[in-house]
């Protein structure tokens, strides 16, 4: 995903030692048979492949059709495509708006929150369509969207497309001075790609052992928090520009996730008597 700070110059006046990793680490493009492939792509695809497979096997366990892992992949796909693109836009409007057509078909420039909410309008309409409008249904978006995630911050890192962090060059500093938006020769940065690869990779199984313990409604709050607590605090490490009282927009966006999700679980304790299902019946 592009990041979505800009003006990377300032932030690289003095040169640091080489990078520890070699140039072939980053990778924006493989060539096969003469066709160019955007690593990033590949990388999205991935996310969805894998994601599908983990909606599929959930739908399996809770009764419901195995045929809708398709059609959800899909709303979340095209509404995550639209969003995430007219998000973008909409936060470089005196960049793009010279060439908005051009802009709107170019292959990069991917926002993750608004991937984030046009993919869930999109999944919404479907579940309304389906029926199946329930706490059950942010249950099982919940685990996707981490898994979906720590694959794709994975093309991020390999592209090297400008989501990585301030200058750095402590033990995991790394450079990218072939990614698609490099890094000055010389200069090392925070790889914050594969810390939040590890990050809500770990989200996401923690997640998935939870699915049968906790309340319906309470995976999708979990999600929130842990999605939530991870972007503010990468935020802290990245390049994106500081909007007010010395945070940036994703991180108020990240504020207002985990304040949701903490709500969800108070609510839930004094209403539900407490978060844990009840044990099955034997």
């Amino acid at each position: 995903m592009r990041s979505e700070g800009s003006g990377t110059a300032d932030l690289y006046r003095r040169a640091r030692p080489p990078p520890r990793y070699p140039a072939s680490a980053v990778r924006p493009e493989i060539h096969i048979l003469g066709i160019s492939i955007k690593t990033f792509g590949v990388a999205f695809a991935c996310g969805f492949l894998a994601s599908g497979a983990i909606v599929a096997k959930r739908l399996k366990e809770i009764g419901k059709p195995v045929d809708w892992a398709y059609e959800l992949t899909f709303a979340a796909l095209v509404g995550g495509l639209i969003g995430s693109r007219g998000y973008y836009l909409i936060q470089n409007w005196s960049s793009v708006k010279h060439d908005l057509l051009g802009s709107i078909f170019s292959g990069s420039g991917l926002v993750w929150y608004g991937g984030a909410i046009g993919g869930a309008i999109c999944v919404l309409a479907w579940a309304h369509w389906r029926g199946f409008l329930n706490a059950r249904l942010l249950d099982l978006a919940a685990i996707p969207l981490a898994l979906g995630y720590a694959i794709g911050r994975i093309g991020c890192q390999i592209s090297g497309d400008g989501d990585y962090g301030k200058p750095f060059h402590g033990f995991t500093a790394m450079g990218y001075p072939h990614g698609t938006l490099p890094t000055p020769p010389g200069v090392t940065v925070y790889p914050t790609p594969i810390y939040e690869t590890l990050a809500m990779g770990l989200a996401a199984w923690v997640l998935w052992r939870l699915r049968d313990r906790v309340r319906p409604g309470l995976i999708f709050a979990g999600y929130l928090v842990l999605a939530g607590g991870e972007r503010f605090l990468v935020e802290f490490l990245r390049r994106n520009h500081r909007v007010f009282g010395g945070l940036t927009a994703p991180q108020y966006e990240s504020l207002a996730m985990l304040a949701l999700g903490l709500l969800w679980f108070v609510l839930a304790t004094r209403h539900r008597r407490g978060i844990w299902a009840a044990a099955p019946a034997t």
